[in-house]
């Protein structure tokens, strides 16, 4: 099927304080490359469904699903077969909202990365929020800012008191058999990532065929399970420069790496920095 596309411009207010992005696709689509980023994120789906990956869990959003993304948690989307959606993508620092409220604010502390799946009748105030918004950003009326401020707030409100009446949430995280087991694949690769772990040991522990796992494993997280399992000793290791005064020989092979030099090679790939850069720089 041939890729349609229609999307607003990405609006900005201030460096990196807040964005907001509509788009309509028609077509299968998925993120080049799983990222992270050092804001906040909503993913909120107008329409159509997606394959959300987070971290270490795999989820299915739908129409009316909220996905809420923390600061550095690994990411991606890709098509179900349903390939069409329609979302909005908001990005907002923390300071952002404590200009306007700073006990608003407060409500980002905590909790995780999630899905939201929001009720029908709460729906049509969220999305006339996220509407406004964008008009709002489209015209640049005098202090429009200042009630873009406004309207995030009232937003992260709303869906704090829809959060605490959706208590049940967790049991609907993984509703599709095999996104529930590649969530445990990459929980398993994560609180074991320091061993010598290979794609067929990986694939007999689940029962499932080395190259069945690698086709949905790469489908659902946008990782080849070798990709994947790099990124998680890395940003382990990155941990570990920072909290620890371990030597960097010693962290590489406490985060699974055989050798310094691939240990190095891999850091600097991922990270774009040297591991004694790093430290240097966050410790």
């Amino acid at each position: 099927m041939k890729l349609k596309e229609r999307q607003h411009p990405k609006y900005q207010v201030g460096e990196q304080d807040f964005t907001i992005q509509y788009m309509s696709r028609n077509g299968s689509s998925s993120m080049p490359r799983p990222h992270e980023h050092p804001f906040f994120e909503l993913y909120y789906l107008l329409d159509g469904e997606r394959v959300y990956f987070m971290d270490d869990k795999v989820f299915t959003v739908r129409k009316g699903d909220m996905m809420i993304v923390r600061p550095h948690d690994l990411h991606s989307t890709a098509s179900t077969d349903k390939p069409n959606f329609e979302r909005v993508l908001i990005g907002f620092s923390r300071s952002f909202i404590e200009q306007g409220d700073a006990e608003v604010a407060r409500l980002l502390d905590g909790g995780a990365s999630r899905l939201m799946r929001i009720p029908l009748k709460d729906q049509p105030e969220i999305e006339r929020l996220l509407r406004s918004m964008l008009k709002e950003c489209e015209a640049e009326q005098p202090h429009y800012s200042s009630l873009i401020r406004s309207m995030m707030n009232e937003l992260l409100i709303r869906l704090h008191r829809i959060e605490i009446a959706l208590h049940h949430q967790a049991s609907l995280e993984n509703e599709h058999p095999m996104h529930q087991k590649i969530s445990e694949i990459a929980q398993y690769i994560k609180a074991n990532y320091y061993e010598k772990l290979t794609l067929e040991q990986v694939a007999k522990h689940f029962f499932i065929s080395p190259s069945y796992l690698s086709r949905l494993f790469s489908k659902l997280t946008g990782f080849h399970f070798r990709e994947y399992l790099q990124v998680v000793r890395i940003r382990e290791a990155q941990k570990m420069l920072v909290n620890g005064r371990e030597s960097v020989q010693l962290i590489s092979e406490q985060a699974g790496f055989e050798h310094i030099a691939h240990f190095n090679k891999t850091f600097k790939k991922i990270t774009g920095t040297t591991p004694l850069q790093f430290r240097k720089r966050h410790g």
